[in-house]
């Protein structure tokens, strides 16, 4: 009787893509480094660094959909295509497989990011970027308002505001996360274990955090995404400051596994010139 409900539910949450613990290898790159990081209120945090070469100065985090890992042969090759301008670092967010905690779906997140983003600092790296998908645009939006440090921004098909229930994808998203069978699925068929209590208090939605950005912003949305319209992506621009830009993308679907190559390596474009300390408005408002 649960049939319909549990492949429902495997279509609506875990949008990556499929997940595979062999790495994707269409690029003959070196092994990533595993390391593991703990945030500020304590959770240990499963990442792996991708480097490109040798005495680099810049990196771009890559923060995950809701349920995505950076084993995912998708972020990988997101991965691949933004290396020509710096290191790149994946991680899974707090209660995502082998990182501890519980996901609390895009709150605490932001602790989660900005420890990713102060180890690359120890490091070296002098320009680093911040890149999210799905919750992880939300995320790397608050992050970027609340902690700064960071020199560019991608929110790719990100929510402008928390709650959204007007498509049915999310809808049965929430009923995931909110119900103890629902959250028992994401435990048992993606390793994700989320928290069973509301959020108290409420955060500022990424459209209310986004007047306090200091870095370039470029919001990229499908106009086939099935989980958020294009209406959030418009909030979530007209509600930062310039720099920014906005790519509307005909015939994309959602987050991570709607990345082409040809998209991925136009953001690593953006993020080159972006890094660099140049302001938007080159490429337009919206892209194709």
């Amino acid at each position: 009787m649960f049939a319909p409900a549990v492949l429902l539910w495997r279509e609506a949450i875990g949008h990556d893509g499929s997940v595979t613990d062999a790495l994707y290898r269409s690029a003959p790159l070196s092994a990533p480094e595993r390391r593991r990081l703990t945030t500020s209120d304590g959770i240990d945090l499963d990442t792996a660094l991708l480097r490109g070469g040798t005495d680099r100065t810049a990196a771009v985090v890559l923060a995950n959909g809701f349920t995505g890992t950076w084993r995912s042969p998708g972020t990988r090759s997101i991965a691949e295509r933004l290396l020509p301008i710096g290191d790149v670092m994946t991680f899974d967010f707090r209660g995502h497989r082998d990182s501890g905690g519980l996901c609390t779906v895009g709150n605490l997140e932001v602790h989660d990011l900005e420890a990713v983003c102060a180890h690359l600092r120890g490091l070296g790296y002098t320009s680093v970027a911040s890149v999210g998908f799905s919750m992880g645009a939300a995320v790397a939006v608050r992050h970027a308002a609340m902690f700064g440090g960071v020199g560019a921004v991608v929110a790719v098909s990100g929510p402008s505001m928390w709650y959204y229930r007007g498509s049915r994808r999310m809808r049965l998203l929430h009923f995931g996360v909110e119900q103890a069978f629902g959250r028992w699925f994401l435990r048992v068929a993606r390793r994700v274990r989320v928290i069973d209590t509301g959020w108290d208090p409420v955060p500022p939605d990424p459209a209310q955090a986004a007047p306090d950005l200091a870095a370039p912003l470029l919001v990229v949305h499908g106009d086939a995404d099935s989980y958020f319209p294009i209406e959030h992506a418009e909030r979530l621009y007209a509600a930062a400051p310039e720099p920014k830009d906005l790519w509307i993308e005909p015939g994309m679907g959602h987050a991570e596994r709607a990345m082409t190559p040809e998209r991925a390596e136009r953001m690593a474009l953006w993020l080159a010139r972006r890094m660099g300390g140049r302001s938007g408005g080159e490429d337009g408002e919206r892209g194709t």
